[in-house]
């Protein structure tokens, strides 16, 4: 049992990102911090939980019904609260955990679109608790190493950004098979992912979007794509299916301990899917984006997303009066919830070069790293678990709040407007902060 003084958290969500929090916390940080109770739609997944903490050594914590959210406040009493539900329910538990005095861990997104946002700013504002993203990638030593460059005037006034993410047929398939393919539930990419991406650029730049212009389709995933490209078998989802079995984009719960126990053997309390195919019917979101945006400090990005590469990981160049920064990150693949947390992400090479405008180019150096997200995981959980004061400064500013998590959604839900209206979308005209 932790300690008197070890800060309380109550968990909200337990599907295949919680045990990232709730691991570290029962087994790496129980000096300074305490999981007091899980809370879920899905009693399965919260019973799957609490095994998981058993296994670590620590005792089963109460849990609840996500309509008993209140009573799980005051029966346990926690200190703050950990948010890993499905993204278009954020606001629900972060607008009510300010209410009830609380702090809030909520994960990226912060939430999904402009009322929804509007809602957790008006919350922030009218109670005495504070909201953090858990935007990881911010931790990545090589992503710090790129915010010391640009702030210590390396390449001079950054002017241009260009920027390419790409997800394989791994990780990127398989936002197409879970809830995330719905748009009312995810805000689509470049809401879900992307807000990672759109932190990164407003972090590196200390600046935010003022005008975003974007297009974007579904070209790959999709029944209608794989029919133009000459399928012909189809199935909704794997478990059951013969057509599934030779099919490599096909996922089969039962074939992995974890999803099969929080997924499969769930199934019978909220009838969520988590197989369906990425080749079914009913995908409403795109797996091809390209973005345009202009940033208060003058600077531009020029921004790719693909869902369906045949590696993964990203490049970013900056061109500045000074010079350029290139970086070149390559990360293992993942299935959420499939394998060990801390290999997702996981680096398999990246390389920063800089160069001056009249000098020779040299490869920066990078503080060694390791584990999920480019070894930002790690020092993410030590930020928010290891015991540091509120107020304790981070020299990178890597702590972010309810506006940086409103800020990194507000160029995805730009980019959305722009794409369904074919128009240029002032940003401060969406919401103003």
């Amino acid at each position: 049992m932790a300690p008197s003084k070890a800060k309380k958290y109550a968990m909200v969500g337990t599907g295949g990102r919680s045990s990232f929090f709730y691991t570290a916390i029962v087994r790496d940080f129980s000096s300074t911090s305490e999981l007091v109770a899980f809370c879920d739609t899905n009693q399965t997944r919260m019973n799957f939980a609490n095994s998981k903490i058993q296994d670590l050594g620590h005792a089963p914590i109460p849990t609840y019904k996500a309509h008993d959210f209140e009573k799980m406040i005051k029966e346990t009493s926690p200190d703050e609260v950990i948010i890993t539900t499905i993204d278009r329910t954020h606001h629900i538990y972060i607008t009510k955990a300010l209410a009830l005095g609380l702090n809030v861990i909520t994960e990226k997104p912060m939430t999904i679109d402009i009322p929804k946002c509007t809602a957790i700013l008006d919350a922030v504002e009218q109670s005495k608790g504070s909201v953090r993203v858990t935007f990881n990638y911010r931790y990545a030593p090589h992503n710090t190493k790129v915010y010391e460059l640009i702030t210590s005037g390396a390449i001079g006034t950054v002017t241009s950004v260009h920027f390419e993410w790409l997800l394989n047929t791994m990780h990127g398939a398989d936002y197409f098979r879970r809830w995330h393919r719905d748009k009312r539930n995810s805000g689509g990419l470049l809401v879900h992912k992307a807000t990672h991406h759109f932190d990164l650029v407003n972090f590196w730049l200390r600046s935010r979007p003022e005008s975003v212009c974007a297009f974007g389709d579904l070209k790959f995933y999709g029944r209608e794509n794989a029919e133009l490209r000459g399928k012909t078998k189809f199935y909704t989802r794997a478990e059951g299916s013969e057509v599934a079995k030779s099919d490599p984009f096909a996922l089969h719960l039962e074939s992995n301990e974890t999803l099969k126990a929080l997924y499969l053997d769930a199934e019978h309390e909220d009838a969520y899917y988590r197989d369906q195919s990425v080749f079914s019917d009913g995908i409403s979101i795109e797996d091809t984006m390209s973005v345009l945006v202009r940033y208060r400090s003058g600077a531009s990005l020029s921004y790719s997303l693909t869902a369906y590469a045949p590696w993964e990981g990203f490049r970013v160049t900056f061109n500045g009066t000074g010079g350029r920064i290139e970086m070149e990150v390559v990360e293992s693949s993942y299935v959420n919830s499939g394998g060990d947390q801390n290999a997702e992400g996981q680096m398999l090479s990246r390389k920063i070069l800089l160069r001056p405008l009249f000098g020779e180019p040299r490869e920066v150096g990078i503080e060694e790293s390791v584990g999920g997200h480019g070894g930002g995981d790690k020092v993410l959980l030590e930020d928010l678990f290891g015991g540091k004061g509120e107020n304790e400064k981070d020299p990178w500013g890597r702590k972010a709040s309810h506006v940086d998590g409103a800020l990194s959604i507000l160029t995805g839900v730009a980019a959305n407007r722009s794409m369904a209206t074919g128009q240029v979308i002032k940003v401060d005209e969406l919401l103003k902060i």
